[in-house]
């Protein structure tokens, strides 16, 4: 900052010099100076390119970026506890399972001190203000089903600086005969969310074709969802985890760029999914975010709390679960 100001000063100097030596009007005079300062402050830019320092790979990235990405991974962990609330196309009978109470899951998700909270625009608008300030807010723009019958790009950058969101997630496909117009959307909304210093969230999902359409997590997938978030310019991919720790490991250490771990389908116990959780933090992934196995869980808060335990306490199910259990009663 220091920087900047002695550097517009000199040029705002410069153009006052100007106005005195050639008996221009006051006019003309002020948009000189304005124009001085305007080459001040690309001289600046172009001093210091990038004023923030990326939170976790060491890339330079914008200080508003850097700034929405620390709230969002803001605890001493260095890693993401989020939960995501943003199942809308594809989620069935929306009078049934967790979310059919809105409000209610977002109240009790939000209980437990969540990171993150990821939702739709809709919803932020009307249920959001209440918690404000307890977890930073990331609003999903894309959304599609795993057969293309619905694909749509429903929120730009813009929205979600209008809905006070620190980052926007946009949901997509790959593989399958949509796929570039997936990947398009991912480029479009990293190159418009430049101007806003938003940064983009891609929550990327392989899909295999044989047979009915599905969401698919073999190494191979999962490797080429990542390979998309790093080539479309992201700021951190979301994907599913492969069953494959070792596998898992190479992927993230060949991304530079953060890797967080999608919930996945509703598994048969907590326990389970917790293990896979654990192990997925032990590769290197720089923490979760949980939809179904937490809101669709008998015990929403304990669900939560156990899987915060997971991810920034580095405890094991078994000790996650008895934690939770713990603080629930508490």
């Amino acid at each position: 900052m220091c920087l900047y100001l002695r550097i517009c000063a000199d040029f705002r100097g410069s153009g006052r010099a100007w106005c005195e030596s050639s008996g221009s009007s006051s006019v003309q005079c002020n948009q000189k100076q304005n124009e001085w300062l305007l080459f001040g402050y690309l001289s600046f830019r172009l001093a210091v390119p990038n004023q923030g320092v990326d939170f976790q790979r060491g890339s330079t990235v914008s200080l508003g970026t850097d700034i929405r990405l620390k709230r969002i991974f803001s605890h001493e962990s260095g890693r993401l506890f989020g939960i995501a609330a943003d199942h809308f196309i594809g989620y069935g009978d929306v009078r049934a399972g967790g979310l059919a109470d809105l409000r209610g899951a977002l109240r009790q998700t939000v209980a437990a001190g969540p990171d993150s909270v990821t939702i739709n625009g809709g919803a932020a608008k009307n249920l959001w203000p209440e918690h404000a300030g307890k977890a930073a807010l990331i609003v999903q723009g894309g959304m599609f089903t795993a057969d293309d019958r619905v694909h749509e790009l429903t929120l730009e950058p813009q929205d979600a600086v209008r809905l006070g969101a620190d980052a926007l997630a946009v949901s997509i496909g790959v593989r399958g005969d949509h796929e570039g117009p997936y990947i398009k959307w991912l480029t479009d909304s990293v190159r418009k969310a430049a101007a806003f210093e938003m940064p983009v969230i891609a929550h990327i999902y392989p899909r295999n074709y044989e047979g009915e359409p599905r969401v698919e997590f073999t190494p191979d997938q999962i490797a080429w969802a990542v390979r998309v978030g790093l080539e479309t310019g992201v700021d951190v991919i979301k994907v599913g985890y492969p069953g494959d720790a070792a596998a898992f490991k190479d992927i993230v250490a060949m991304t530079p760029v953060p890797i967080v771990l999608a919930g996945g389908p509703k598994t048969e116990t907590l326990a389970e999914s917790l293990d896979q959780t654990a192990e997925a933090i032990s590769t290197g992934a720089l923490g979760a975010v949980v939809g179904r196995n937490v809101w669709g869980a008998e015990n929403v808060l304990e669900a939560a709390l156990a899987y915060k335990a997971v991810i920034h306490d580095g405890v094991d199910a078994e000790t996650a679960l008895a934690q939770a259990k713990a603080q629930a009663a508490a």
